[in-house]
């Protein structure tokens, strides 16, 4: 076979430090602009990015030319160098060093689509430390709450 094809989903959550509310509502449409172009870059289209102001979701097809954790690195690393150039507001803006990818099966796309884009009404009751421990447990992962939430 001369070619090779890959169609692999993934859901990335990953938070800001300390889960600071620095994602604000006047930066929030253009971070997102600047994930989906990372992305694109590394050839791992986004399907639906979106954010709270402490964290995101972006559902992507990962490249089969990079390794997830170089995808997650990039992204988290160029946004945030850009935010930090925004304004002096964000001189202090990090992600948390760590991240939750989970791989998402073509007949859950659409779920997956539907709940990151339903963000802001899911946490005006769940929290974000509420959302990942349910995240882990769905997908039978053991999770060690010291290890990824800084």
């Amino acid at each position: 076979m001369s070619h090779s094809y890959s169609r692999v989903a993934i859901h990335l959550i990953f938070s800001t430090k300390y889960r600071h509310r620095m994602i604000t509502d006047e930066i929030r449409s253009e971070l997102h602009a600047y994930l989906i172009g990372i992305l694109r870059h590394l050839e791992s289209p986004s399907i639906r990015t979106n954010s709270t102001p402490e964290h995101v979701h972006s559902l992507f097809l990962l490249s089969k030319k990079h390794a997830l954790d170089h995808v997650v690195e990039e992204v988290k690393r160029g946004s945030s160098k850009w935010i930090k150039s925004k304004d002096p507001v964000f001189a202090d803006f990090y992600w948390q060093l760590g991240y939750a990818a989970f791989s998402v099966g073509q007949t859950g796309i659409d779920r997956v689509i539907e709940y990151i884009d339903r963000q802001q009404e899911h946490h005006r009751t769940v929290s974000f430390e509420e959302e990942v421990r349910a995240l882990f447990h769905r997908y039978g992962e053991p999770f060690d709450e010291h290890d990824f939430f800084e």
